[in-house]
């Protein structure tokens, strides 16, 4: 049986990354990339190295020659042999481009149509790179600022009034009249759409509403930092129709298929399916497919619901509750006292803070990780140190 070996991560060095968050997590010093996300997974386009194992072999790799082995039966026969999630360190210093995901059916759809078009997987029209949907969970580890979903038409039409923009005066009167999906659905296309120079106006009336005693103020200046991130884009006005979301540490956000979001600022711990499938709606230099995103949106209404961990029977582990079935996330505080952590799927354990000692497997100080086999035996003590458990809930979803 495959025991626990370290898992080395792959930096992402995207352009809203955050210079310092994870070079101070890993105790390095910056050196000035934008370090955006650290990789812990078997992910085709990057895969992390076991770097316990001879001859350090990358974890897809390490899958293939051994699928029943490193994911066991239960695991093989719901997702076949892939790790079916991928376990991120997220720090975002800029605003992501405002994005939605497909369900499961459309992202199958969908690539079957691009690759019947001969469509090239690295092209920069192509939207559907697997078959697979992507739902994700996102856990903050401090103060971390995101948009999710569409707000209520009639509260969205009194955002529009406080701005008093000249030209947002129809939205309003669409988002008060029609039903609200009709409304969402116009207001949205004709956001995509909008001249430079209502985007312009909009970005310049943003600083005064949020330094004012309004209702708005707070997420105003939210719109605003979007505004200064990504002049003249649409996708800020695209934006104004999203809840403004704040997190506390160790409070999470789950995304389901077809809702608009885009995270603004933090650092987090990110868990999702295995897919690269997203639709851009704006904030972004890449390609951005109006008529296919009005397809896949969700244009229903929704309030964010914050998600707080809540206990498992395992001594220190609350768990993040989510309807995924490829994936679980959980937050461990260990103790002196060794906890069994042994399942019967894989696991990721990515360390954050103190030093986790696995009975048979590596020490984790933070920013470490270690792949877990099925079936691995797993007792992990170390008295302060905070683990975050990535598993997969093959009872169902989480």
């Amino acid at each position: 049986m495959p025991l626990p070996s370290l898992l080395a991560p792959v930096v992402r060095t995207y352009a809203w990354g955050s210079r310092t968050a994870i070079p101070a997590l890993l105790g390095r010093r910056p050196d000035g990339e934008p370090h955006a996300e650290l990789w812990f997974g078997a992910h085709p386009a990057a895969p992390s190295l076991l770097t316990g194992r001879p001859g350090a072999p990358d974890l897809a790799a390490a899958i293939a020659a051994d699928p029943a082995g490193e994911l066991g039966t239960a695991t093989l026969a719901a997702h076949g042999p892939h790790l079916p999630f991928l376990l991120k360190l997220l720090a975002a210093d800029r605003a992501l481009s405002v994005q939605v995901h497909p369900t499961r059916e459309q992202a199958r759809a969908g690539h079957d149509r691009e690759e019947a078009a001969g469509i090239p997987l690295d092209a920069p029209h192509r939207t559907f790179k697997n078959r697979n949907h992507k739902p994700e969970l996102l856990c903050a580890l401090g103060p971390f600022e995101a948009l999710c979903g569409f707000r209520d038409p009639a509260r969205t039409a009194a955002l529009l009034d406080a701005l008093a923009v000249p030209g947002l005066d129809r939205w309003a009167a669409l988002l008060r009249s029609r039903p609200p999906r009709d409304a969402l659905g116009h207001v949205l296309h004709a956001a995509l759409d909008a001249p430079a120079r209502l985007v312009r106006a909009v970005a310049a009336a943003l600083p005064s509403l949020s330094a004012s005693t309004s209702r708005w103020s707070t997420t105003a200046a939210a719109y605003a930092t979007v505004a200064d991130d990504f002049p003249d884009d649409p996708g800020l006005l695209a934006a104004l129709l999203l809840h403004h979301v704040r997190l506390d540490a160790g409070e999470a956000l789950y995304l389901a298929a077809g809702v608009p979001h885009a995270y603004l600022r933090g650092t987090g711990v990110e868990i999702m399916a295995n897919s690269d499938n997203v639709l851009r709606c704006g904030l972004t230099d890449k390609h951005v497919d109006t008529a296919l995103l009005s397809a896949i949106v969700d244009r229903t209404p929704m309030r964010p619901s914050v998600i707080r961990p809540t206990p498992t029977a395992v001594p220190g582990e609350r768990r993040y509750a989510s309807p995924a079935t490829e994936f679980a996330l959980s937050r461990v505080d260990t103790g002196a006292e060794a906890v069994c952590l042994t399942d019967a799927g894989p696991q990721v354990l990515l360390c954050l803070t103190g030093e986790a000692r696995l009975e048979q497997g590596p020490a984790l100080r933070p920013g470490a990780a270690a792949f877990i086999p099925a079936g691995s035996p797993c007792e992990v003590s170390g008295a302060g140190a905070v683990l975050h458990r990535a598993r997969v809930p093959l009872g169902g979803a989480s």
